[in-house]
């Protein structure tokens, strides 16, 4: 079974997904595939401005070191050329991958969200600090 879910977030800076996935345990693959089911059943809906075609190719792919089993992340180029989406077999929480990235890719879309904040704060000539929630949630402190 494929399902394979748009992640909905636009990645403008791949410096900053690499070092998000970096700070989540994942490796960066340069590779033009990143691995899921690997046919369509016609059994999801198809992301918008994407065909069955496309599954499967990617520019980057983000996986698991070692682990040969479970399904990656595509960094894949947005059907509308601005910048990239990622794409992501979600069946049975994409064979492990979903313990890394979150449900959705919760955890990598946030991650990827603070280090474009760090960046761009750090530019601005602040300091900032990170504190961790309780919740799981990044919490950023930024001074002069």
């Amino acid at each position: 079974m494929s399902h394979v879910v748009d992640l909905k977030i636009e990645i403008l800076d791949l410096d900053s997904l690499l070092i998000a996935a970096k700070k989540l345990g994942l490796e960066w693959l340069d590779q033009r595939t990143f691995r899921w089911f690997g046919r369509f059943m016609n059994d999801s809906p198809i992301p918008k401005g994407f065909t069955a075609n496309d599954y499967g190719k990617c520019l980057h792919a983000i996986g698991i070191p070692g682990n040969n089993q479970s399904y990656q992340v595509g960094v894949v180029r947005n059907p509308n050329g601005r910048g990239f989406t990622l794409l992501y077999d979600a069946w049975s929480g994409g064979l492990g991958l979903e313990a890394k990235i979150g449900k959705d890719a919760s955890k990598l879309r946030q991650r990827y969200a603070a280090e474009v904040a760090i960046k761009n704060a750090r530019r601005q000539g602040f300091r900032v600090t990170e504190q961790a929630g309780t919740d799981g949630k990044i919490k950023l402190v930024c001074r002069r």
